[in-house]
């Protein structure tokens, strides 16, 4: 299905799946290349998950400038919870690119992208933790690159004790 010109769902599909390979080989200089630089990263807490950041506790709720810090902390060899880091294996599926939210300014493009996730996580003790949930993104269109203004992460975990694990980025 082809929207928009050469925008198609395969080629949000590439972008998403290029995304889950830097973030599971730890490439994550080379992930933050895929933010713009007033996104936003927020996972709400699951019991409301339709909540905004300023009204409710959110597990995360990160601009770029908070986003940079966390990848800088967790690639110090001291940030304990992951060092070694994590192994871990995206699975993307049902991809849905939805709609183009219309600009005043016709050279930039901002897609809705829903997409659904599982993570795996491998840890040095062995122990393996999944989690599961769906990803909502705005991706902006700019100078012919896809990069990411928005992600909002849903788990669908019903309990939060393990999500006080996530110290990797979802």
């Amino acid at each position: 299905m082809k929207i928009n010109g050469d925008i198609t769902r395969n080629v949000i599909e590439d972008f998403l799946y290029h995304e889950a390979f830097l973030l599971d080989q730890w490439k994550l200089d080379d992930w933050l290349t895929l933010l713009t630089e007033d996104c936003s990263y927020h996972i709400p807490s699951n019991d409301a998950p339709l909540s905004e950041p300023n009204n409710a506790l959110y597990l995360i709720a990160d601009d770029h400038r908070r986003i940079t810090e966390r990848v800088n902390r967790l690639k110090d060899k001291n940030a304990h919870a992951e060092f070694p880091h994590s192994r871990t294996r995206r699975m993307i599926s049902n991809v849905q690119f939805c709609e183009l939210v219309n600009h005043s300014d016709h050279s930039l493009e901002t897609y809705v992208v829903y997409a659904n996730f599982a993570i795996y996580r491998h840890r040095r003790d062995g122990d393996i933790r999944t989690y599961v949930g769906r990803y909502e993104n705005e991706v902006k269109r700019i100078d012919d690159k896809l990069l990411f203004s928005k992600r909002k992460v849903f788990l669908d975990a019903y309990e939060l004790g393990t999500m006080g694990l996530v110290s990797f980025i979802l």
